[in-house]
């Protein structure tokens, strides 16, 4: 490693500032002018935008670190990409994608000239322009920063299977108070030097928050340097409000960092050292809203909070502020940095990259261009044998674990798929993935360890916030993926899906922006089989929450059996542009369909299992029995062969639900069944009874313009729960076999009064269960061993 590079000269210093200037004036525009962009006449109120939206305070460090990037990239020849943590600070990023050309190559109505400057200006935080965020719509992003934390475990996701690409992070103070960011600080132990690219993260400094100062800005030098440290990152740190020093002291400290980055490659890969490297972190401290006005109205407003949005709020009405704004802008001396025709001037542009080695237009930011088909092994290898229904158990996830074994085997030169969890892999029975790759370890190892491997592409870290940014990163940047938890505790993640899901909506707006790999989440030791670790291990509302957002990205899914989860699986890990919820149970569970009666339910979404009920098809079923959900289908089974025995003359149907999308009106979702066809599942008048695995008021929701919607009754979780048996979790929640007999029973019309003792019959068996398994701790015999018996001539299928 060498950190002994020469200084840039003053020519070169020269031109970076040029160029910060340059940023820095067209940031101050994008928030303040609705005309005269160039200053070409004094400024009057009627230039000035009606309403002032935006985040300065921010935006001058981000321009110095992107003005210095482009040093580096051009003088280098790196493939880079940077991750904007503060995407508050949009008009930086803007501004810079305008001056390098990327902005005007993905927009050519936004030119650069006066023109074209002029409509960056006027469209920033304006109806029918763009964010004022690092949204999708801007060139080289992929993180908005709106909610912050994320932006460290994103950074560390698009470097992994990413030898060539370095990719910068830069984290606001602010945003370094954030459980999330907290936690990827411990990512750069997962980092392989050999397999994956380098993370440079640039902690800014700038002070404050929206009101308040930050922990880490008021931090002693030393107790911050030992933070860093102990994180395992060796800190390079920059400070100051010169201009020119900070200039030089920022070119000096790239240049180190970027050359013990290729050291510790070099080593890894040419000598074959294994230790695990001490990344390098820039620490740049640098006052917030810096070159902005330094008082108003008589507070300080230069280096404090006051300059984290507007520093000048009342420009159209205030004089003085209007003569401070054009000092402001003005101090940038706009007539070094353009040309005659609005252009920026060679000088300028002296240290900006071509091509798409330019920050706004690397591919790495759009990944859809850079994605690979994933290898579709055939189903046929992995699918469990199933002569009838009910007669064999499986595990659905090892089953499936088998299947994303091959895809491992088949994408190991390749390496653009992974597997992220909380330290459940093998926990969910997905281990067969060992056999082919290991899980991602560079800390130390210890005698006894399992499947640590360096350049592993299993990804576990007890941080589901980690997991989630890693595996969007990865996604984002051209890459496909799984996060498989448990269901309770991917409520963890509910806000950053919720921004994912935002991501994906917008860049599906975008015609340039391809599609990227679905976001796929495989959610097992579910809300019923969690008897033994009880209450707080109990929470199916995932779904509720995904469910609630945009329709054109959302997917759900509840396969019951083994071969539907690899037929669901197969499916989703193929598609693009989405976030797809997949809720499978690990523990062993009745196989119901073949592999080629899951590939045709599946594509319905919904459909009538006729083996399982008793109407003859010359009239309409006394009942509908549906059901979504492992448990929730063995259940509806259960009640169905008791109605059959009990109430032979009762015409019952039976339904099955794996895509829940699919209960939505088809103008609502695009699964979603037109009426026609959900009449003839359901029928219109008949009572429905419906198991269903999570919060039965979901189920309401999704249907109830439906016809049949008054004769739905919903039995669901009912957030009743404790440590106790399988089967007693469901008689918690009203959703076992004998409830849902009683409850057909008591909803078809004139059943009631003959079906007298078979209701009391059910009601004491309930009784006796809550007695057996407090003496006995078990289940009850005929439940426990239970199984499915095929009616009378019957073929199972």
């Amino acid at each position: 490693m060498t950190d002994d590079r020469p200084a840039p000269t003053g020519e070169e210093l020269a031109a970076l500032d040029a160029h910060w200037r340059a940023a820095n004036y067209l940031a101050a525009g994008q928030i303040y002018l609705l005309a005269n962009p160039l200053l070409r006449e004094p400024l009057r109120p009627e230039h000035i935008k009606p309403r002032l939206l935006g985040h300065w305070g921010t935006t001058p460090g981000l321009n110095l670190v992107y003005t210095h990037l482009n040093r580096v990239i051009r003088e280098r020849g790196l493939e880079a990409l940077c991750v904007w943590g503060p995407g508050h600070g949009g008009p930086a990023v803007l501004a810079n994608s305008w001056l390098e050309g990327s902005y005007t190559r993905t927009y050519p109505t936004v030119g650069r000239d006066a023109d074209g400057m002029a409509r960056l200006f006027r469209q920033f935080s304006f109806p029918g322009g763009v964010p004022s965020h690092v949204a999708p719509d801007v060139p080289g992003s992929l993180h908005e920063g709106g909610e912050l934390g994320y932006s460290l475990a994103h950074a560390y996701g698009a470097a992994l299977d990413n030898p060539g690409l370095l990719v910068t992070c830069v984290i606001g103070d602010g945003e370094a108070e954030t459980g999330p960011l907290a936690g990827s600080w411990h990512a750069n132990k997962f980092l392989d030097p050999v397999h994956d690219g380098a993370v440079l993260p640039v902690l800014h400094l700038n002070g404050y928050k929206i009101a308040n100062p930050t922990v880490l800005s008021r931090l002693p030098e030393a107790e911050l340097t030992a933070l860093l440290r102990g994180y395992g990152h060796e800190p390079i740190t920059v400070a100051g409000d010169d201009p020119r020093e900070v200039h030089r002291a920022m070119a000096v400290a790239l240049d180190q960092a970027l050359d013990r980055i290729a050291g510790h490659q070099r080593a890894a890969r040419e000598d074959g050292v294994r230790e695990r490297p001490r990344w390098p972190v820039l620490v740049l401290r640098t006052p917030k809203g810096w070159t902005g006005p330094a008082e108003v109205d008589g507070q300080r407003v230069e280096g404090t909070w006051r300059s984290h949005q507007v520093p000048l709020t009342g420009v159209r009405e205030n004089p003085e502020h209007l003569r401070q704004l054009e000092a402001w802008l003005r101090s940038y001396r706009p007539e070094e940095l353009f040309d005659d025709r609005g252009g920026p001037r060679p000088a300028v542009l002296r240290c900006v990259p071509e091509g798409d080695a330019r920050l706004g237009c690397s591919p790495h930011a759009n990944g859809g261009l850079l994605l690979r088909e994933l290898p579709a092994p055939p189903l046929e290898e992995f699918a469990v044998p199933v002569e009838r229904p009910g007669a064999t158990l499986h595990e659905p996830t090892r089953v499936l674990g088998g299947l994303l074994s091959r895809i491992m085997a088949e994408t190991a030169e390749r390496r653009d798929f992974r597997i992220v969890g909380p330290d459940e892999t093998a926990s969910n029975r997905l281990d067969a993935v060992y056999e082919v790759t290991g899980k991602a370890w560079e800390a130390a190892a210890a005698a006894g360890d399992e499947h640590l491997e360096h350049g592993g592409r299993v990804m576990e870290v007890l941080s589901e916030h980690l997991c989630q940014g890693w595996l969007e990163g990865y996604l984002l940047t051209g890459r496909h993926g799984l996060f498989n938890s448990y269901e309770a505790f991917v409520h963890i993640v509910d806000s950053m899906v919720n921004q994912h899901i935002k991501w994906l909506k917008t860049a599906r707006e975008l015609p340039w922006r391809l599609p990227v790999a679905s976001l796929n989440y495989l959610l097992t030791s579910h809300v019923w089989r969690q008897d033994h670790n009880g209450f707080s291990h109990q929470d199916p509302g995932f779904v509720d929450h995904v469910l609630n957002k945009s329709p054109e990205v959302v997917r759900v899914y509840l396969p019951p059996d083994a071969n539907t989860l690899l037929t669901v699986a197969d499916h989703v890990l193929h598609t693009r542009g989405y976030v797809n919820v997949v809720v499978a149970g690990k523990q062993p569970s009745f196989d119901w369909l073949g592999l080629d009666e899951a590939r045709a339910h599946c594509a319905r979404g919904a459909g009538v299992w006729e083996w399982a009920g008793t109407e003859d098809g010359s009239r309409e079923p006394d009942v509908v029995l549906a059901c979504a959900g492992d448990v929730p289908t063995q259940e509806v089974l259960a009640a169905a062969q008791l109605l059959r025995r009990r109430l032979p003359g009762l015409a019952v149907r039976v339904v099955n639900v794996v895509d829940m999308t699919a209960l939505l009106p088809r103008d609502r979702h695009p699964h979603g069944m037109p009426d026609a066809e959900f009449d003839a599942l359901f029928t219109r008048d008949r009572p429905v009874v419906f198991a269903y695995h999570g919060y039965p008021w979901l189920i309401h929701r999704l249907a109830y313009r439906r016809a049949v919607h008054p004769q739905l009754h919903v039995r669901g979780y009912q957030e009743s729960g404790t440590t106790t048996t399988p089967f007693d979790m469901v008689v918690r929640n009203d959703l076992d076999r004998y409830r849902l007999v009683m409850d057909v029973i008591d909803r078809v019309p004139g059943l009631g009064g003959r079906a007298v003792s078979v209701r009391q019959a059910m009601a004491d068996v309930r009784t006796r269960h809550h007695a057996w398994i407090r003496e006995h701790g078990t289940d009850l015999p005929e439940v426990a061993d239970w199984t499915w018996e095929d009616r009378p001539g019957g073929d199972g299928q």
